[in-house]
């Protein structure tokens, strides 16, 4: 049996809100839920119908572990419509993605809901190794002495929460937290800071002027629970400058160069795309979008871990028999600004090209103005299993403004791995 063409034929994301030192309005399931349900209520079918519902999430909470049965339960998918949940780091959304282009070429599914979600503001505080080993000395002791000799051993430190966001942003084999590899990129490639803060300010100014100018479709607005509107990306900052940035000190390294203002912002979202093959489309009378021709997963140093899109992408060209000059818009998912950059000179870098990418010499460079043409995650935020799916949904919106044909969705994924998926626009 031939494989199956795999069409997007709708999609949509939340607005991405900015985590402000505090929990944000929405959990995770709330955010996807909400996006899901307005998203289905515009198709020509019933949730009920979909075969599948996948979800990227990177950090679940405790009570929405499967977060992705969760979603399909609330957004009215019904008993019967499986729901999973899919975590590759930075990268879970488009993993959803794949995994849902995986079953529907294989015939398993023909209507999919697949997507990502985070919401970081709600990764929660814990208790240190040593609290909860006084903690359970202190539940296990039953008579007044115990309790007190208990109390004793209680020290003030142990009351200090740890931070799970920082854990889950350190790497457990290399030890360095993702904007230290971004720092060894830096000095790997001679980036310095003030082209990483350059490259921060066209972030912004290029989302202002996309929200100035109704580009963002994508977005569904939300509401909370008292009735506030939530209606557009809020971490973008329109007077962003170099000057402004060049005041902020490092936050990873005290000589280094990468600070909070040229790195993505710690942000919650959700976003959803509806995939399907040629019989779906024909029973439901659907109009698809865009196509979903082919993804590709790379592997290297957890260290150097921002040019997994180099690693990644490389290889999905080539088997296309594509250069980078002929993809019409790529996003690059912007963790860093030293590691978008770092991707750009490693394409250039003859070196770095035949001794790491195995090619004949350098692949060259990428058009700026093909290349995350309305911002990206600095400007916008990086919610971790959202954001895979957010530019593989936003390539296609731009390649349908702009008219192109071809795009490349590319990011980079803690743990010392790389994801880029080609698509291209409905025939």
């Amino acid at each position: 049996m031939s494989e199956r063409a795999v069409y997007v034929v709708d999609g949509a994301r939340t607005p991405f809100l900015k985590a402000r030192g505090r929990r944000g309005a929405f959990s995770a399931s709330d955010l996807a839920t909400q996006c899901g349900k307005q998203l289905l209520a515009r198709a020509p079918f019933a949730p009920e119908e979909l075969d599948e519902v996948i979800l990227g999430c990177a950090a679940p909470a405790a009570d929405e572990v499967n977060i992705g049965r969760v979603a399909a339960l609330r957004m009215g998918c019904g008993l019967r419509v499986p729901g999973w949940t899919v975590m590759r780091n930075c990268a879970s959304g488009m993993q959803a993605i794949d995994s849902a282009a995986s079953d529907i070429r294989c015939g398993r599914s023909h209507l999919v809901l697949a997507g990502g979600v985070d919401a970081l503001s709600r990764v929660p505080l814990m208790f240190s190794d040593e609290a909860v080993d006084w903690l359970s000395g202190w539940y296990g002791a039953r008579k007044a002495l115990e309790k007190l000799a208990a109390a004793a051993k209680f020290r003030p430190r142990m009351a200090a929460p740890v931070i799970a966001l920082m854990k889950g942003l350190t790497d457990p084999v290399c030890g360095l937290m993702m904007g230290q590899t971004a720092e060894n990129l830096a000095s790997r490639f001679g980036i310095s800071r003030a082209a990483q803060d350059a490259c921060a300010v066209e972030s912004h100014r290029r989302l202002a002027r996309a929200q100035a100018e109704g580009r963002l479709r994508e977005i569904l607005a939300l509401f909370d629970e008292g009735g506030r509107l939530y209606a557009a990306d809020d971490g973008v900052r329109a007077d962003s400058s170099i000057e402004k940035l060049a005041k902020l000190k490092p936050f990873f390294d005290r000589y280094g160069t990468v600070t909070a203002g040229n790195s993505s912002q710690i942000t919650d979202g959700a976003v959803w795309l509806i995939l399907a093959d040629e019989e779906a489309i024909a029973r439901h009378r659907l109009e698809p979008c865009g196509r979903i021709v082919d993804t590709q997963w790379a592997g290297l140093d957890p260290a150097q871990m921002g040019l997994g899109p180099v690693h990644a992408a490389t290889p999905l060209l080539a088997r296309h028999g594509l250069g980078l000059a002929d993809i019409d818009c790529w996003e690059i998912n912007e963790a860093f600004a030293a590691q978008v950059l770092a991707c750009l000179a490693a394409w250039k870098d003859a070196r770095y090209c035949e001794a790491e990418l195995g090619c004949a010499g350098a692949l060259g460079e990428i058009d700026p103005a093909r290349l995350n043409a309305d911002g990206g995650a600095i400007a916008l935020g990086h919610p971790v299993g959202a954001s895979g799916a957010r530019i593989v949904l936003h390539t296609l919106e731009v390649l349908e403004r702009e008219g192109g044909k071809r795009g490349v969705a590319a990011i980079c994924i803690g743990g010392g791995l790389g994801g880029a998926m080609l698509v291209e626009v409905a025939a």
